[in-house]
């Protein structure tokens, strides 16, 4: 098979060994897959994958259809369009993907969409209700609103019953995140729209302190992005004062059963807000697989509103 693969700090499209399904396995003819930042990350030599996993083939989710099954697969059959999480090496003609924690693509969704949902959609559902514990009505920030993850997190949020202050530097993409039912606002502005019950921080170190700075008593903060920087100063008053919380969050490194977990979790409560329309994977920009370092450059260039998508045809 042929996969995007790095070197000097670039993706190529490059020969590699048809990778081989265990017994629980899907062996999955991807149609599409997302680029997301850790994979720039990962191009760069600043993420590697966990143990297992080529550390020289990127990508986090994909979609496309089962070639074969491991000899004990029972959820999925040859010809099932399937879309999953993955510890890395997605963004290839061929990938492996365990049967727990792949998901059936709803009729709706086209292959691209179902390439560019797993990473972000998972991610922000995990962050928002799992680990903020999201309610309808609280009020919501969620900076750097207007990558994949945040994307998701606007719309997930919305759905819930929540009120949504997205912020987004570019105010060219104001109108169309306010199209997604939040209230759009440069960074400044917008950590001066609370308080809020739950910030969704996708920015890191430069944006930590004046969103916690906008907290409402008993606040709760999930950073799952630090793209703007890693490191920030907290005033330690203010957090108690607020009685807020603060928690970190990753998918990659987790374990099968948590991953496992994120992905029925997905399936029950998001996959239905798709299917009825309430949320939508938005696509920017598609690129063919065999142009992927032109696709990366694109991600890096920001100024996007949801995914970047490899894909063919």
């Amino acid at each position: 098979m042929k996969a995007l693969v790095i070197s000097d700090g670039r993706v190529s499209w490059q020969d590699r060994p048809d990778p081989i399904p265990g017994t629980h396995e899907l062996l999955v003819e991807v149609g599409a897959a997302g680029i997301n930042g850790a994979d720039l990350l990962q191009r760069a030599g600043r993420y590697p994958p966990p143990p297992g996993t080529p550390p020289d083939q990127p990508g986090l989710e994909c979609a496309g259809t089962v070639r074969a099954v491991g000899d004990r697969v029972t959820a999925f059959e040859p010809g099932a369009r399937v879309m999953s999480l993955l510890a890395g090496a997605a963004q290839a003609e061929l990938a492996v993907v365990h049967e727990r924690v792949a998901m059936r693509v709803p009729e709706r969704l086209s292959m691209v969409e179902a390439g560019g949902f797993p990473e972000v959609f998972s991610t922000a559902y995990d962050a928002l209700f799992t680990q903020a514990g999201l309610a309808s009505g609280d009020r919501v920030l969620v900076t750097g609103a207007s990558g994949g993850v945040g994307m998701a997190g606007v719309q997930l949020a919305v759905a819930a019953g929540a009120s949504v202050v997205a912020s987004a530097r570019s105010t060219g993409l104001h109108e169309r995140l306010g199209a997604l039912g939040a209230t759009c606002a440069p960074p400044d502005e917008a950590v001066g729209l609370g308080p809020f019950d739950v910030v969704l921080e996708l920015v890191g170190g430069p944006s930590l302190a004046s969103a916690m700075g906008s907290l409402a008593p008993g606040g709760r903060v999930v950073v799952i992005g630090t793209g703007g920087g890693g490191r920030a100063e907290l005033d330690l008053h203010a957090l108690m004062a607020r009685r807020a919380t603060i928690r970190g969050s990753t998918l990659r490194n987790r374990t099968l059963e948590e991953k496992a977990l994120v992905a029925r979790r997905v399936e029950h409560h998001v996959l239905p807000l798709l299917s009825a329309g309430r949320v939508r994977v938005l696509v920017e920009d598609v690129f063919p697989f065999d142009h992927g370092q032109e696709a990366y450059e694109r991600f890096a260039a920001g100024n996007k509103l949801g995914k970047i998508v490899l894909a063919w045809g």
